[in-house]
């Protein structure tokens, strides 16, 4: 077990809500954020839209940073964080993008692409996602992106960071576009159009 840092210690000393409630006053985070957007959201905000005192909120949430990645965590902290482990880095990826809280989930690609201005404005607010919520889901990917290799699927010497980023990225960039994440059949044509094609371009040919 690594280190305890000041991060951790903080979220272990804030006091809990009962864990119905708390999951209420969640939800009622992820609603403000899709309607208000990061820079609007407000404690009074929450407290109004969970029915709840500004005074309960403060006594489990130091900050908005704090109460906003709780939040985010309550909606993707689910099967898309597990690797799947189907035995094809196909099969690994469809799974893994098409589980609850993977890329095929529209609400959060949609809560991400309203939040990327708001990460660039607040320096705290962006490394509290990265560090988070995007560091464990990258080490998920990662692992499935290793095991591949292992398997013979991609070249050794392959930048598995950088084929790992092709399909969030260019799922995010649909969803900016068109204002909805893909489709399940969209990841997996991207998977097998794209993805795939490229991992296979890093073995040895002969």
């Amino acid at each position: 077990m690594g280190p305890r840092t000041s991060t951790d210690e903080a979220t272990r000393s804030r006091p809990r809500v009962e864990g119905d409630r708390e999951r209420q006053i969640l939800e009622a985070t992820l609603e403000t954020l899709v309607e208000l957007g990061y820079d609007k959201l407000s404690f009074d905000a929450v407290a109004a839209a969970a029915k709840a005192s500004k005074a309960t909120l403060y006594r489990r949430w130091r900050t908005k940073v704090d109460l906003v990645i709780d939040a985010l965590q309550l909606m993707l902290g689910v099967e898309a964080d597990r690797y799947p482990d189907t035995g094809s880095l196909r099969g690994d990826l469809i799974a893994q993008a098409c589980a609850k809280g993977g890329i095929a989930d529209e609400r959060p690609i949609q809560i991400f692409g309203a939040l990327l201005t708001s990460m660039h404005r607040d320096p705290e607010f962006h490394d509290a996602v990265v560090t988070r919520l995007v560091a464990p889901k990258l080490a998920v990917t990662l692992q499935t992106f290793r095991a591949a290799q292992e398997r013979g699927e991609i070249g050794k010497g392959a930048d598995l960071s950088l084929l790992a980023s092709i399909l969030p990225a260019m799922s995010l960039h649909e969803a900016m576009l068109t204002g909805s994440g893909p489709s399940r059949d969209r990841l997996i044509a991207l998977v097998d159009s794209v993805v795939l094609p490229s991992c296979a371009a890093t073995l040895p040919r002969g």
